[in-house]
């Protein structure tokens, strides 16, 4: 019995050239070739990919970027010190080396008792003063006073010169806001109300104070919500990415600012995604209830 073996056909070089074939075996099995070029290519797409995502979040989590080509040399920011506003609480003592002299200019208030107070007697205080809106306060001899607007400086310069008619020395005449706060909220750590003591914060120090962002907070989509004296409400938006934020006309908070963090899709996503979820849940949870009491009934 004579036995075929199959032919296999001869290519030459000049041939394989023209086919574009660099050896018999991509004859045979030309999809080979393909497939391996084609998952070669798509891993390198996919890692691509995934570098560029990860140095796109890692660009958006830093704070101050760029802050080595900011020239501070050449710009001038005035140290802050802030403005007397309408609803703003004020606490102005006068002290002069003769007291008995000072005594008409601070007037006292009895602290109320309180049913946890260790005190049977109240204990006086200082009477603090309540800016109307429109910047007045009545102070003690003096009579009405318009000092908003005013600096902690300039209100107590003011008041000095009004007391020349009455004090024959010059006093010492001490201002303070008794309710200097503003609020951070959104993504933060610990969202709330502080109260500033020195007068003074900027929106790193708020943020700090609030825990610092977390990790769905979008750094360069912050909202600055700030009404002016007049009653005027604006958002501002801050990108604290960007190193100019310290030399922005925003970076120190006035009394009574809100800082709103944005969160990125992610945080959206997640609590549509739970929303979702507890409602399924619910659905699916009465349903087999009642089937279940269907079923009892049934029996």
């Amino acid at each position: 019995m004579k036995i075929l073996y199959p032919r296999i056909p001869i290519i030459y070089r000049s041939d394989r050239a023209k086919w574009g074939i660099r050896s018999c075996e991509e004859l045979y099995n030309p999809s080979k070739k393909k497939y391996m070029k084609r998952l070669k290519q798509l891993f390198y797409c996919v890692l691509a990919a995934l570098m560029f995502t990860g140095c796109q979040s890692y660009k958006k989590v830093p704070y101050l970027q760029g802050s080595e080509y900011l020239d501070m040399a050449n710009v001038k920011t005035p140290l802050y010190d802030a403005h007397i506003m309408p609803k703003d609480l004020l606490t102005i003592t006068v002290n002069t080396s003769d007291p008995d002299a000072a005594i008409p200019f601070n007037l006292t208030v009895a602290t109320p008792i309180t049913a946890n107070s260790k005190n049977l007697t109240s204990q006086p205080s200082l009477q603090q003063y309540l800016v109307d809106n429109n910047g007045n306060i009545d102070f003690p001899v003096l009579g009405t006073l318009h000092i908003g607007g005013l600096t902690k400086s300039q209100a107590e310069n003011m008041i000095k010169e009004k007391l020349k008619t009455y004090i024959k020395e010059d006093p010492i005449v001490n201002v303070r806001m008794a309710n200097y706060k503003i609020s951070v909220m959104g993504e933060v750590a610990s969202p709330g109300t502080f109260t500033i003591t020195n007068e003074k914060v900027n929106i790193m120090e708020a943020l700090a104070m609030a825990g610092d962002m977390t990790v769905y907070g979008q750094r360069d989509k912050v909202k600055l919500i700030r009404e002016d004296a007049q009653g005027n409400r604006r958002v501002i938006p801050l990108n604290l990415n960007d190193a100019d934020i310290i030399v922005s006309p925003y970076y120190y908070l006035q009394q009574n600012d809100v800082v709103y963090v944005t969160p990125n899709k992610t945080k959206a996503k997640n609590a549509s995604i739970s929303n979702s979820t507890t409602i399924w849940f619910s659905v699916v949870g009465t349903l087999v209830a009642l089937a279940s009491l269907i079923v009892t009934i049934a029996k």
